[in-house]
């Protein structure tokens, strides 16, 4: 039981931010943007929270801080994410393209910003954020354990999230515009709708998640930033290709990775006597992408119009 406890508490570290980070990349895709910038608003997004963290965490009740440190990481993500908007929406230009740029930018503006006012490149923190107990819920046998027991407020986050992108998508007027520019732009033009706007807000709401998923995957990984966040960008896209661009198949596709990242940190007390090779854990979540992805891709449900640049006058 103890085992099986360890393996689930583990698996939500690495499932929360992975959900998060590809449902923001479902608002973009829906809208017709493809986000391979992903990764690079992750960066920013994780930069600005923890350089609040850094700086006030000693000031401020840990779990106020984290949640100011929240806000903060999702609109750095939502402004760097305005640059690809501006690319992609008003420039034209290959989404691909600028999406790799702002990757490469990311992680060497970070270090230059953390150089330039601390002269380190790595930015400190205290992990001061999990909760042992969360009062009365907690004490609800099993279930206590396993949700409400060493856990972090970001846990419940990312669910929240979840559950509002699906109500979001399937259930609102925006939802129904968003989908619509990603399927058939011209015809939701001709129908009085503004697929630029629509456009700019399904990037933006990426920026935004993308920059929160950033955060929530450092935070209870490390104690230190170094502009890095181990490909999870990347590996957000897989989740939301196998997860078909829909809300509760993406969490099923997050959930899946974060037990192959789970199984990657080889900190499980069942393997640690196989005498296996650290590196063969370290490669199986990659390995499962490219399977999965080979076995899924043929029957893609991505948006009809994803990629393509919007002309208003065109018909």
């Amino acid at each position: 039981m103890s085992d099986v406890l360890f393996l689930f508490q583990q698996t939500m570290f690495f499932f929360i931010p992975l959900l998060i980070v590809a449902l923001g990349g479902l608002f973009s895709e829906r809208s017709g943007i493809i986000n391979i910038a992903l990764e690079g608003m992750m960066i920013v997004g994780a930069f600005a929270g923890i350089f609040f963290i850094h700086f006030f965490q000693q000031s401020m009740n840990p779990q106020i801080c984290l949640l100011i440190a929240i806000l903060i990481a999702g609109l750095a993500g939502t402004l760097f994410a305005l640059f690809h908007a501006i690319a992609s929406i008003n420039m034209k230009a290959d989404q691909t393209i600028s999406g790799t740029a702002l990757n490469m930018f990311a992680p060497a503006f970070c270090i230059f910003v953390a150089r330039l006012v601390q002269q380190t490149q790595q930015v400190e923190f205290s992990n001061t954020f999990r909760i042992t107990k969360v009062p009365v819920l907690g004490d609800i046998p099993i279930i206590g354990d396993f949700l409400f027991q060493n856990t972090y407020i970001t846990n419940f986050l990312g669910i929240l999230i979840l559950v509002l992108s699906w109500l979001i998508l399937y259930k609102t007027r925006f939802g129904l515009r968003l989908r619509s520019c990603g399927e058939l732009p011209q015809a939701a033009d001709s129908a009085g709708i503004n697929v630029y706007k629509i456009r700019y807000s399904g990037t933006l709401i990426s920026g935004f998640l993308a920059g929160i998923g950033g955060l929530i995957f450092v935070v209870p990984t490390s104690t230190n930033f170094n502009a890095d966040v181990a490909g999870y960008g990347f590996l957000a896209l897989a989740v939301l290709i196998f997860g078909q661009w829909k809300p509760w198949h993406i969490a099923g596709a997050a959930f899946f990775f974060g037990f192959m990242k789970t199984i990657a940190s080889a900190g499980l007390p069942f393997l640690a006597s196989l005498s296996i090779p650290n590196y063969f854990y370290k490669i199986t979540p990659y390995v499962a992408t490219l399977i999965v992805l080979a076995f899924t891709s043929k029957n893609s449900a991505a948006p009809r119009a994803e990629g393509e640049p919007f002309d208003k006058g065109k018909r």
